[in-house]
């Protein structure tokens, strides 16, 4: 599929906002990145060939240390982001198990976007919140002790647009009251 002009030279323009502020050596790259990312919201392929050219690095190096860190992401997010931590305590309380749940039933796998791009699934590492494993963050607010059955619900509470309604948890992931 051919990415439209106008969509290209938005891209293109906010590359080239980032660059000005930096020095164009190999050394920039991973701030260049980080910054594109932030401004763009992920790393779109044009992007990293635009920083390519300009850091005078090959293509395939900018994508070999895009794809190296997990922080970058080469899709748009969604309009919901949901990032199901897989730190050890997570893992081992069933994170596995939450992310499974998320991706059958937005039908995407991590790392994607929904077609309509109203959601965004992530794995993550240790978002610090233990006590509470399984955790997801859910656009920046917590939701603990994640099973399939709460999967349903935070999904539920998102489409009517009641996040955390329907969960027995709040934003801060403690037992509503």
């Amino acid at each position: 599929m051919k990415m439209p002009e106008e969509e290209r030279e938005v891209i293109l323009s906010q590359v080239g906002e980032v660059l000005k502020d930096f020095r164009l050596s190999r050394e920039s790259l991973i701030p260049v990145l980080q910054k594109v990312q932030e401004k763009l919201g992920y790393l779109p392929v044009l992007a990293m060939e635009k920083v390519a050219g300009d850091l005078g690095i090959p293509a395939v190096d900018v994508f070999g240390v895009a794809s190296f860190y997990n922080q970058f992401r080469f899709n748009p997010p969604g309009e919901n982001e949901i990032k199901v931590c897989m730190g050890t305590a997570c893992y081992i309380a069933g994170g596995k198990i939450a992310l499974d749940s998320f991706e059958r039933r937005l039908e995407i796998k991590e790392g994607e976007t929904t077609a309509d791009r109203k959601y965004s699934l992530e794995r993550v590492a240790c978002v610090g919140c233990c006590t509470m494993a399984p955790v997801v963050v859910v656009n920046d607010k917590v939701e603990g002790h994640v099973t399939p059955t709460r999967v349903d619900g935070i999904l539920l509470g998102l489409e009517t647009g009641r996040q955390n309604e329907g969960t027995g948890r709040d934003g801060e992931g403690r037992q509503n009251r």
